[in-house]
């Protein structure tokens, strides 16, 4: 299915709402992110993510319909080489392949625009389509964290997944 990604639009913030307002998706993402997901939440949200210069975090429009997000997030400190990917697409276009072939455009973006070696996320242990997706845009799995996210009343593991740049290498 074709997709573009491209910056977030304040006249995306209906369709935001129509696909990030869902439980199925709620349920894998941070408590960052609100359930139920309001007019008011896209607003503030199209608002923080279009400070960024570069963007960092783009919607995912198939046929002009705003349908999703993927973005980076820059690490600080000693992960400054590194930068974690976050990502969700609305109910309708799961399993079209849109979010891995997203992901791959998003992990050449990251590596041309940022000074970092590595690119991380972060799915819980029962998210089995998100590491599905990872591993098929080339991710590997680097760690399980058990029992580390807590969510909706239950504990779920922590995966760490990840693309390098470059093997390691030490001067």
């Amino acid at each position: 299915m074709t997709f573009l990604l491209r910056p977030w639009q304040i006249s995306d913030a209906e369709n935001l709402v129509i696909h990030a307002n869902n439980p199925k998706i709620a349920q894998f993402l941070t408590n960052g992110f609100p359930h139920p997901y309001t007019i008011e939440h896209a607003h503030s949200f199209i608002q923080m993510v279009s400070q960024h210069q570069p963007t960092q975090i783009f919607a995912i429009v198939v046929e002009e319909e705003t349908v999703g997000s993927i973005g980076l997030h820059l690490q600080s400190d000693i992960m400054c080489k590194n930068i974690e990917l976050g990502y969700f697409i609305g109910e309708d276009f799961w399993g079209k392949g849109i979010m891995t072939e997203a992901i791959r455009k998003i992990v050449d973006y990251g590596f041309e625009n940022f000074e970092v070696v590595r690119i991380f996320a972060r799915p819980f242990g029962n998210n089995f389509a998100s590491q599905r997706v990872l591993e098929k845009a080339g991710f590997t799995l680097e760690a399980r964290i058990e029992g580390n996210i807590y969510k909706n009343g239950a504990f779920q593991d922590e995966l760490i997944y990840a693309i390098r740049k470059t093997p390691l290498q030490n001067p």
